[in-house]
């Protein structure tokens, strides 16, 4: 049995992904991954749909846009294995008390490399009854920063909030000048990162992925039976530049804040919760459901 898996971009949230890789357990299993070097956010999801690679991981946004703009066919995109199940962006400034209402006169910097952080704080943003179009217009919004340059003009007060993800988070929290304002997990369940594979493909290499998705349940049990420590010493290569004490901060964080799943299961809520932000952001203009999208192995 073999797959090949491109990887997406590197990410701490992606943490589960490596596990897999570094503790072998698809090959104790009998699955044989062929993993494809990342790339860009989103990168191999042409590769997906022409059947040259397997699968990848990446945001469920990406299915809920295919269905959106393209006819159904052997190519559309579909998504399995629930691995990131909670929103792992942050909104981080100096301010000593926050709540989400003030953003409408604060300075806020979005993250640039990809659209789902924006699209589900803009859903946040709405429940508390703040107009998303005015704060477009009214110029206090950044959204060409990398989430370093974010860091920078935070520290030289450039910008008031910043929205980030983990390690980024723990680097700015080693100083006592700054603290997390809004945590968007709190939210509750937001399915964020899954395999993706084409409709095609999930015929061609059902058997494989069911045992995929088996091996993803072990990992979750495995995943969440470890420390924050044990779990950092293991992927510590894929952030060599990252000191360990911050690689381990940021795990512990998303482990102690159920970011990743628990489960392969996709979550109904979860899905609900994404599509309604992308619909309501205007990413997407149908309103994708559930059993369009997500294969189910149970």
């Amino acid at each position: 049995m073999q797959l090949t898996l491109a990887e997406n971009f590197r990410a701490v949230f992606y943490t589960p992904f490596y596990l897999l890789k570094e503790l072998r357990l698809a090959e104790q299993a009998g699955l044989h991954i062929q993993w494809l070097a990342p790339g860009s956010p989103g990168g191999a999801i042409d590769q997906i749909k022409d059947g040259s690679v397997d699968l990848t991981w990446g945001g469920p946004m990406r299915v809920m846009k295919d269905h959106d703009t393209c006819p159904a066919d052997g190519s559309s995109l579909l998504c399995f294995g629930e691995v990131v199940a909670r929103d792992p962006f942050f909104l981080v400034g100096s301010q000593k008390s926050f709540s989400l209402e003030d953003l409408a006169h604060l300075r806020l910097s979005l993250v640039s490399e990809v659209p789902t952080p924006w699209l589900c704080l803009q859903a946040d943003l709405r429940a508390v009854g703040l107009n998303i179009e005015q704060l477009e217009r009214s110029g206090r919004l950044k959204r060409d920063w990398t989430m370093a340059e974010q860091i920078h003009a935070l520290r030289t007060q450039d910008i008031d909030v910043i929205q980030l993800f983990e390690p980024f988070v723990s680097e700015v929290l080693k100083s006592s000048q700054h603290q997390i304002l809004y945590a968007a997990h709190g939210r509750g369940p937001t399915v964020y990162t899954a395999f993706i594979c084409s409709q095609d493909g999930f015929t061609k290499k059902q058997a494989e992925f069911t045992r995929l998705n088996e091996v993803l349940g072990a990992l979750q049990i495995w995943l969440h039976s470890h420390s924050a420590q044990e779990i950092a010493r293991i992927v510590q290569p894929y952030f060599a530049q990252l000191e360990l004490d911050v690689l381990t901060s940021a795990i512990e964080r998303y482990l102690h804040n159920q970011v990743w799943a628990t489960t392969p299961e996709i979550s109904r809520a979860g899905f609900d919760r994404l599509a309604d932000s992308l619909h309501s952001g205007g990413f997407i203009q149908t309103r994708v459901v559930y059993d369009s999208c997500i294969k189910s192995f149970n």
